[in-house]
């Protein structure tokens, strides 16, 4: 058994919904003053619990609405849990949208120093690692051009080439390497795995249960916010493939 790096305990997330949402300052005091309102919980993420050690792959499956991104957005702290607890030990390099944090404007290069100066990267680490960047991303004809030109699989290939380059003690991935051609798809899985020889741990999210497969160790299944199953990723993708045939749960 390795070092303990992401440990959720009973993790719950609650969005408010109804008609005290979206409005101005002067119509929610009136509600609240006639008590005109009507106010709903909705629990995107319902109990949760999980490890994750040294060296672990998890793929976290689900149908749409399950809950899978706005757990991610509690593992990389852009939300908090209403209930529970989500310990990280670790720097986390998250690709939970591939656009967010590029600027269209400006070129490949300009954006790579970019997403790493967020990620927390200094100039002289990037002016090492950026070549390799480029590289990997297959864009070195594209250098110099705006983002905003760029296809959604190039943009996705320099997100992925960053995030992996710049070797983050933890990798979170929200359906990236399902995005460009096969040949790109195979090598960001080979890059995944040397990630994970050296020790680091990933969270990936995919609706492809073959990759999950592949490529992970452990799997967690949610439904509607519910945590299904936590384990073996073989035993948990077979257990999905069937419900997703019969929908029934077993």
């Amino acid at each position: 058994m390795g070092d303990i790096v992401i440990e959720s305990k009973n993790v719950s997330v609650k969005y408010i919904t109804g008609d005290l949402r979206n409005i101005g300052l002067k119509e929610f005091l009136l509600k609240k003053l006639t008590k005109n309102y009507n106010v709903q919980e909705f629990l995107a993420v319902n109990d949760v619990s999980f490890t994750i050690e040294h060296g672990d792959m998890l793929g976290i499956i689900g149908t749409n609405g399950a809950g899978k991104s706005t757990l991610l957005k509690v593992v990389t702290k852009i939300m908090e849990p209403s209930k529970g607890s989500m310990t990280v030990n670790g720097k986390i390099a998250a690709l939970l949208e591939l656009a967010s944090g590029f600027d269209g404007d400006l070129n490949v290069r300009e954006n790579a120093y970019l997403r790493g100066a967020m990620l927390g990267y200094t100039r002289e680490f990037m002016d090492e690692k950026y070549p390799d960047i480029l590289k990997f991303s297959e864009l070195e004809e594209y250098e110099f051009r705006p983002f905003k030109q760029l296809s959604t699989g190039m943009q996705s290939r320099i997100a992925f080439s960053i995030a992996s380059m710049v070797e983050p003690e933890i990798l979170i991935l929200d359906e990236v390497l399902s995005v460009g051609d096969g040949a790109f798809r195979e090598k960001s899985e080979s890059k995944m795995r040397e990630i994970i020889k050296n020790g680091k741990a990933t969270i990936m999210v995919s609706h492809s249960i073959d990759q999950i497969k592949r490529m992970c160790n452990k799997a967690l299944w949610l439904h509607k916010g519910q945590q299904i199953a936590f384990g073996e990723a073989n035993s948990i993708c077979d257990r999905y493939n069937q419900f997703l045939k019969t929908g029934q749960f077993k």
